[in-house]
């Protein structure tokens, strides 16, 4: 084998105003670049001796801006997103156009509207790995020899950490001389390694995601929600389209059209799930709207660890809102079990990520999430006023990695909590609510209190099976009801300017 690069035919780099045709560009090249290898890893695994190093690269969108004025019309200058932060060159690499195609339509209208520029598409040089080019389902490496596997590494390329940090959210990147600035938090490469790993961990694939999601750390939350799902496939009128679970399968809603439209529609057409053997570690469960409005559950277990890992994967979708539904230990003795604690501050010891978020950055509450479960929970339990205050209380919530924090001794994690003035303590909130403000997403939680360790109410087997049975049914259904109400409200009011610091990067 040659050392020469094996190229598909260079696509040179095109100039657009019109944001359809920019995306078609962004597909088209795309698809040549995918097609390039998957036909050379067909000829790998046949045996062929390939004619030199296999190649093919992301294609990308850039922007030149020369002024700092936007020409946003009205009804987009209340976005905190849609614009560059001053002159310059602004660029990032793109993939799966299929699953983003709305996304990036959204991205380049904005762009366009914003800064009366053309948008410039073209091949990038920043390589594809071989790994994310596989269609779903499609293992054709698995039958190569341990020799010829090995071989991979000479004739193809691999996934490149250094290509997909998160420097971008994190606000440490910099660029090098003569380096374009960010249009994106993500590149495709972290793109792409993120929709792997949702398929891993979830046991669903990233098509089937919707733009809410809620979070939570029982069992007893995903076995409601499932039921509610197959409840509303059974409506003719419900504005749920399939229910999917585990194994992608799909349950698709009586009297729904045999054909939705769109890149979903394929989808569904083109998925036969079968249920997994066993569970995958953080299962996903999908309520599924045409427009993807529609609702995301994932039983992410217990500890920060987990919430950090899926929410790091889950933030390349770029969802509208994320939140978290789950037990706590109520801290205050005027608390009683099966009492909700709204969060609008955090404690922050989990630990997790203290490397990418340091502890003196402040975590808000975001209003209009705040708000819409206040309503959800007055809207479900039809409790008002006075009797709201009594079955739920706003406050601090504490996160702790250490899920035995009572036993350790001279009560100093007691005495910190209670200078924090926290209310209740779990070991996930604080992470997801961290790591939406960290990639931008608009986040919130509610709590439920399942035990009183500092008052002497442990969980007990008979005690909790009951209190699960009262509670998790109306609890879920809160959540749900939030998020009609922030669909319902206009998800544009949800990308608050409080997600953005002061150079931000132009894609939502």
């Amino acid at each position: 084998m040659c050392g020469m690069p094996y190229l598909p035919p260079f696509i040179a780099p095109s100039r657009f105003s019109d944001p359809a045709a920019a995306l078609a560009q962004v597909r088209a090249i795309y698809q040549q670049q995918i097609e390039h290898l998957r036909d050379a890893m067909l000829r790998f695994v046949a045996g062929e001796t390939l004619p030199g190093h296999v190649r093919a690269c992301y294609p990308f969108v850039r922007i030149h801006t020369d002024t700092v004025a936007r020409l946003s019309p009205q009804d987009a200058a209340h976005l905190s997103y849609g614009f560059v932060a001053g002159p310059g060159r602004f660029e990032t690499t793109l993939t799966r156009p299929d699953l983003y195609a709305d996304y990036y339509l959204e991205q380049f209208t904005l762009l366009l509207q914003n800064h009366g520029v053309e948008l410039e598409v073209g091949t990038s040089t920043q390589p594809i790995p071989i790994h994310f080019s596989f269609a779903e389902n499609d293992h054709i490496e698995g039958t190569l020899s341990p020799q010829r596997r090995l071989l991979m590494r000479d004739v193809f390329d691999l996934p490149d950490l250094t290509a997909m940090d998160d420097g971008i959210a994190n606000g440490t990147w910099e660029a090098r001389p003569g380096e374009a600035q960010p249009l994106a938090l993500f590149t495709g490469a972290r793109v792409d390694y993120s929709l792997q790993r949702l398929r891993h961990y979830t046991g669903t694939a990233p098509e089937g995601f919707q733009n809410f999601v809620l979070f939570t750390n029982y069992q007893f939350y995903i076995d409601e929600f499932v039921r509610l799902g197959h409840e509303e496939m059974r409506k003719p009128g419900s504005g749920y389209v399939a229910f999917i679970e585990p194994g992608n399968v799909v349950t698709r809603r009586s009297g729904a059209p045999a054909r939705l439209e769109g890149e979903l529609g394929a989808f569904l057409e083109h998925t036969h799930g079968v249920p997994p053997p066993r569970l995958p570690q953080m299962p996903a469960y999908h309520l599924v709207r045409e427009d993807r409005s529609g609702i995301t559950m994932v039983n992410i277990g217990v500890g920060p660890a987990n919430a950090k890992t899926i929410t790091d994967h889950i933030a390349v979708l770029r969802p509208h809102a994320w939140m978290m539904l789950g037990h706590c230990a109520g801290l205050r003795n005027s608390q009683q079990l099966g009492d909700y604690v709204l969060a609008h501050a955090y404690v922050r010891e989990d630990h997790v990520l203290d490397e990418e978020l340091p502890l003196w950055v402040p975590i808000p509450a975001l209003a209009e999430i705040q708000l819409a479960l206040e309503q959800a929970v007055e809207d479900v339990t039809q409790a008002r006023g006075a009797d709201l205050k009594r079955i739920m209380r706003t406050g601090t919530v504490a996160s702790t990695d250490n899920r035995n924090w009572e036993l350790l001794p001279g009560n100093e994690p007691q005495r910190r909590f209670s200078q924090s003035r926290a209310v209740a303590l779990d070991m996930e909130s604080a992470t997801i609510a961290a790591n939406g403000f960290r990639f931008r997403v608009p986040y919130g939680t509610l709590l439920c209190v399942s035990d009183k360790p500092l008052h002497g109410e442990i969980k007990l087997p008979g005690m909790a099976n009951h209190f699960y049975r009262e509670r998790v049914d109306q609890h879920l259904r809160i959540g749900m009801r939030a998020i009609e109400i922030l669909r319902d409200g206009g998800v544009e009011r949800l990308h608050s300017r409080k997600l953005r610091s002061f150079a931000e990067v132009a894609f939502q």
